[in-house]
């Protein structure tokens, strides 16, 4: 009898292995961090360093003016470098039952670059999430940027990646670039631009105390004047009163999504 229970089991120990789950821990690692770069959990928040890992839904960074953070996902399948005044943190972060690793990232505002090498395991996914819409991303060097109002950029520098909103999905190929509004699906791919210039058209006081500020960048980019990120029109023109500085002097950043930059001093008339 003792034999016959022995040779069951023998049995059963290999269909156990292969119906079982096995746990396979998962995180993304801060690589270098510069400035002021917030880790959050939950309700928690705590200054990041280098070495922290996030490791489940809801872990994130927040990083502030002239601040920088670089990220590695665990299987060092790609890096996220995250730009100034960003919000960013996990939605999905799972290990599929064969072996794919599926990485989703949101970023509610500011600009990322991520660069992927190609997959190897059919189901592993890295997808980024704005209030526009989801890209997936395979093999690929790409940026993106998210405007206070979740309007968001797409550019593409290396192979390739397709953005979905709204049920319908546009693949943007390298050296080029798409743009998705909340509510509407992304517009149809049109030519890399990459350019931080600020046209500046308008630069003048109002009753002494105020000056105003217009002009257009392009639409992808993101523009923070006196540290705080303009909200753009379709085209990029924009059109901002501040309190007029004792010394009369503005900053202005301009960011691409692909992460260019070009800083400005904007002296008043």
């Amino acid at each position: 009898m003792a034999t016959g229970w022995l040779a069951v089991l023998s049995v059963l120990q290999p269909l156990l292995a292969q119906t079982l789950p096995v746990r396979v821990n998962r995180w993304l690692e801060l690589r270098q961090t510069s400035g002021s770069v917030t880790f959050v959990q939950g309700s928690r928040t705590q200054p990041a360093r280098t070495g922290l890992r996030l490791q489940a839904v809801g872990d994130g960074l927040r990083t502030g003016a002239s601040a920088r953070a670089t990220l590695a996902v665990d299987t060092q399948i790609g890096f996220v470098q995250v730009s100034e005044n960003t919000d960013l943190h996990i939605t999905e972060l799972r290990t599929t039952s064969n072996g794919g690793r599926v990485t989703e990232l949101r970023i509610n505002r500011g600009q990322a670059r991520l660069q992927a090498r190609p997959f190897t395991v059919p189901d592993t996914e890295l997808n980024i999430r704005t209030p526009a819409g989801v890209s997936g991303v395979r093999g690929t060097i790409f940026g993106i940027s998210v405007q206070p109002d979740g309007r968001t950029g797409v550019v593409t520098q290396e192979g390739i990646v397709v953005t979905t909103a709204q049920g319908q999905s546009v693949a943007v190929r390298a050296g080029f670039q798409s743009s998705i509004t909340p509510g509407e699906p992304p517009t149809p791919p049109t030519p890399l631009v990459d350019d931080p210039s600020l046209n500046l058209r308008i630069l003048r006081t109002v009753e002494g105390t105020t000056v105003e500020i217009g002009g257009r960048v392009d639409p992808l980019n993101l523009l923070v004047i006196e540290e705080t990120t303009q909200i753009l029109d379709p085209d990029g023109e924009f059109n901002v009163r501040l309190p007029l500085p004792a010394d009369r002097r503005i900053q202005a950043l301009v960011t691409t999504p692909l992460g260019q930059q070009q800083a400005y001093e904007l002296v008043v008339p």
